[in-house]
This record gives C-alpha cells, structure tokens and sequence, in this order.
C-alpha cells in the first residue's frame, strides 16, 4: 500500500494486534470471531487493539481463523529415551482432547538440532513446550510472541513458563530405604553429558550426608542401557565394595541390571538398584525395577493446560502448581 505523498505503508497484521494487546496471535483469532474461551475483559483488550490499528482481517485470513485449529511445537532431546516418549504421549493426548494439533520436534540433545528446529518453529506454531537446552536469551529471540512452556526447567523470563520435577524428598527416601536395608557404601550413576553435576547427584548427595554415607562413588553414564551397563562397570571395578546402587533416570538402571547378571552379582541380594522415572518398562524388566517415580501423564497435561491458558489469556497456573513431585516406589531390585 503507499500513500498519498508516496511513501509506502506496511498492512496491520494480526501479529501487530497481538503485540499490541499484550496477547498471542491465536487470543486474537477468537476474540475476532467472538470464541467462548477468552474471558470479556481479555477479549475487549484485543478488540480495542485491532480498532486503534485500524486491523481488518481478509476474507481469506477469516477462513483460516473459523477453522480454530491450535498448533503446538512439542520440543524432545530424545524419543529412544522412554520417559519423553512417555511424556509426549500424555501431552499429545492432552491437546487432542482440545481438538489441536501437535508437532513432535526430536532434537537428538544436540544443541545444533535445538537451533534448527527453533528457527523453523515460529511460524509454524501457536506456542512451544518442551526440553531445551540453550539460553533463554536464544529462546526469546526464536520464539518472540509465543507462549513458551518448559519442562524440568527454571525460567527468569517474562512470558515464559515452568514445568518443575521436584525429585528430592523421593531421593532421599531412596537413600532411606537402603540404609535402612544396611547398605553402607552407595553408588550412584550420573548423566555424563552436562559440565556440571545433575540436580538429582545434588539430592543424592544431601540424603547420602544425611546418613553419613560417602557421596562420592559416581560415575557418569551415557543416556541408554548401554551406557548404564558401562558405568556400573566402571564403579564396581573401582569400588567393589560398593552393593547398592541409584542412577540418574531408569535407562541406566536397566542397563545396570543387566551388567550386574553378567558379573554374577545377584540383585537385590548382591547389588541392589534404584533408578529415577517411574517408567513403565521398568516393570517388565526382571527383577522389576525399584525407581523414585514421575507422573509421566501429570508432566505433559500441565503443560498443555498451561498452553491454554497462556493462549486464551486466562490467569496462568502458578509455580506451586506447576511442580511434578516424585516419590519412591520400591519393588523387586531394591
């Protein structure tokens, strides 16, 4: 469009109208076409906006808008790894029960793929939820003017929202549990793939000085049953004092099992194993797997309702609400 003294004006999007009210693009959408899921005082926000934009949605914009479809970017560093397979599933079911729809974006943990996927990501989605790794600052400037949702993850930024996993008191129940079963000299199998030590060694680490336990037997474990089966390899080489065991997330502690029958150690009378998820798998394996265990299904639909409610301006949940707390669930390894 130009004017009349030639000089060219830009269109009013709905983009515009969203940043200006405050508002994601999809808010916009249903306040436009006078949807039921907005409360009054957001929608006359957006109606006020888009008047004193001088914002008139096209024909064809319209048409896109009554098909009311929400789309969400579902972030994952690894669908090999049960447990976010198990937490994608709860989420994809939580939004299809909304009528939306969800694309699944696998970063295989590296942070190359992290960047690539969120170059894509803006504009094809309505908002994000999922695993990252990168800065918040990198986050922000990827996804400007999306509601963002993180799993497992702190936030300091405005807009921004957390899923947090509390896993404290259900580690050091763990650690409870085995000394009180008189094991003395306690292990453990860390994630190998961070420059610092996991939040799970901290509380690890805190229960183990609780009882005056030595805190220090870790060895760090690739992310899979190999790297389990390696690691406690590692330890019991060095340490073959060591009888039990707890490991960063069930994965490990399945490979661990395993590398424990092929040294001949018998669990849980020889070397007993406690992992970190809940997953499902853990019960198929032999002898089921003791795990201080996470509501899979909790983690994806406190996402999604999250997602709503940054979506349709509703008042968001708080933080006291967005926590998942795991708890101990022993069974025939430990």
């Amino acid at each position: 469009m130009v004017s009349s003294s030639g000089a060219e004006i830009r269109k009013v999007t709905i983009h515009d109208v969203a940043r200006s009210a405050g508002v994601s693009r999809q808010t916009v959408s249903r306040a436009l076409n006078d949807k039921d899921e907005i409360d009054a005082a957001t929608k006359q926000r957006v109606l006020d906006a888009a008047r004193e934009l001088g914002y008139r949605p096209s024909r064809f914009a319209r048409g896109l808008v009554r098909q009311d479809t929400t789309t969400i970017g579902l972030v994952i560093p690894d669908l090999l790894n049960p447990f976010f397979t198990e937490v994608a599933a709860a989420a994809l079911e939580a939004a299809r029960a909304r009528g939306w729809h969800v694309v699944v974006y696998d970063t295989a943990d590296r942070a190359e793929e992290e960047f690539g996927t969120l170059q894509v990501i803006a504009s094809q989605v309505d908002a994000v939820v999922g695993y990252f790794s990168c800065s918040e600052h990198d986050l922000e400037r990827f996804t400007r003017g999306l509601p963002v949702v993180l799993i497992g993850r702190e936030h300091h930024t405005a807009g921004f929202s957390s899923i947090r996993i509390d896993g404290e008191e259900g580690v050091r129940a763990a650690v409870a549990h085995l000394v009180a079963a008189g094991h003395e000299r306690i292990g453990m199998l860390d994630h190998d793939g961070r420059s610092e030590p996991s939040i799970r060694r901290e509380w690890f680490a805190a229960a183990a000085a609780a009882h005056g336990i030595d805190a220090g037997l870790v060895v760090g474990a690739a992310q899979s049953a190999d790297g389990g089966g390696a690691a406690l390899g590692a330890l019991l080489t060095d340490h073959p004092e060591v009888t039990a065991v707890f490991t960063f997330n069930d994965i490990i502690a399945i490979g661990a099992l395993r590398e424990a029958r092929r040294l001949g150690r018998s669990v849980p009378a020889d070397l007993a194993v406690i992992g970190f998820d809940g997953l499902q798998l853990g019960t198929l394996v032999e002898p089921p797997l003791s795990s201080v265990a996470l509501d899979t299904r909790k983690l994806g639909a406190l996402a999604i309702d999250q997602v709503a409610r940054l979506l349709t301006g509703m008042d968001p949940l708080g933080a006291e609400d967005l926590v998942v707390r795991a708890e101990l669930r022993l069974s025939g390894s430990a």
